[in-house]
């Protein structure tokens, strides 16, 4: 692999210069878009990759390449970032952190630990500092739960590292506490039936690396199962009318034929305002992808398996690269300025009021 010391040296002359925006150093981004550097990973840590924002402030986790069960005894860390990509304070979590979302009732921060097994959810209030630590363990699939998503009073999570194979056990669950007691009801099975969206056919799942999940614009979870090369988008979720579509994941290779893709974080474009960022576990990096205008509904996503970060076309499965010369990318969130949170939601859920 080629090095990518030079590369973090001449980032870290440019942030101690007081460089706002920082050069980019062999990532190029597609015309219209252009690409900056958001931030580099502070000292003694690596391999950013989960990313969320609060209000104005982003939320990055660094997996810092420890064991993915916890097994080592090892902590992550959070780093909590300004816009302008200064670091306001970091966060230690026990375990590998691989997951972050922000509970859009509570505006609390949701990190989840080991998502291959023996998995640990803290729950924090970056305005105290104060957090509650749940156990979730080790899922009736074999592994662990790596992903968060928020559907109106329901939270969701991805059962990722399944050690069984066909895969029976619930590949998404609902969360609901009860005191310290948290409760994993199946949202969506392992092996459920699904329709194939490009060719509208009826196919069988046998989801073997459930991973990142969130939501789409109207409101349907969307699932990674990363290692499959395929997205799996859940409608209606835990209801009488819930409907499963499949989308298989490909791309056009320079020289080559269409080819199978694996993915990480998909995000969309929930406005014309705003900018990407994404996190590059092998360039410890985090990157802003800016334009004039996102086309409203625009799905994008970190192509680990190309590497490159893309738009993906949901109809067919194809996936355009718009930024290349990246080493690994992994978390991904649109950044939509064209609007800003109120303190608190006015529909409020009882179930997570006191998390």
């Amino acid at each position: 692999m080629k090095s990518t010391t030079p590369l973090r040296s001449a980032l870290a002359f440019f942030l101690l210069s007081g460089w706002s925006t920082v050069p980019v150093l062999g990532q190029t981004a597609n015309a219209p878009y252009t690409l900056s550097v958001f931030a580099t990973a502070p000292a003694g840590l690596s391999a950013p990759d989960s990313i969320v924002v609060r209000y104005d402030h982003v939320f990055v986790g660094y997996g810092d390449n420890h064991a993915p069960d916890g097994s080592d005894g090892l902590s992550s860390q959070i780093v909590e970032y300004r816009m302008d990509g200064s670091v306001v304070r970091t966060y230690t979590v026990l375990g590998h952190n691989d997951g972050l979302n922000v509970d859009p009732i509570t505006h609390l921060l949701w990190a989840i630990q080991n998502e291959d097994g023996n998995t640990r959810l803290e729950i924090i209030d970056p305005d105290t500092q104060a957090s509650r630590l749940f156990f979730l363990g080790t899922g009736p699939h074999g592994g662990g739960y790596d992903d968060i998503a928020f559907r109106g009073c329901e939270a969701y999570l991805s059962a990722s590292n399944p050690l069984i194979n066909p895969n029976t056990a619930p590949a998404i669950v609902s969360v609901h506490f009860d005191g310290n007691q948290v409760n994993l009801d199946p949202v969506l099975e392992g092996d459920a039936s699904a329709v194939d969206i490009p060719t509208g056919s009826s196919v069988q799942l046998n989801l073997q690396d459930p991973d990142s999940m969130t939501l789409d614009p109207f409101g349907n979870l969307v699932l990674d199962s990363q290692g499959d090369h395929e997205i799996i988008i859940v409608s209606d979720p835990g209801s009488a009318y819930q409907r499963v579509l499949h989308v298989p994941l490909t791309w056009l290779p320079p020289a080559g034929t269409v080819a199978s893709v694996e993915v990480d974080d998909t995000n969309f474009a929930t406005s014309s305002e705003g900018f990407i960022l994404f996190a590059d576990k092998g360039l410890n990096a985090v990157y802003k992808l800016t334009t004039n205008a996102f086309a409203p509904g625009t799905a994008y996503t970190a192509a680990d398996g190309g590497p490159f970060v893309g738009t993906l076309d949901f109809a067919t499965g194809l996936i355009t690269p718009i930024v290349t010369g990246v080493s690994n990318p992994g978390g991904l969130v649109f950044v939509d300025m064209s609007k800003h949170d109120s303190d608190r939601d006015d529909n409020r859920c009882h179930d997570r009021d006191s998390h």
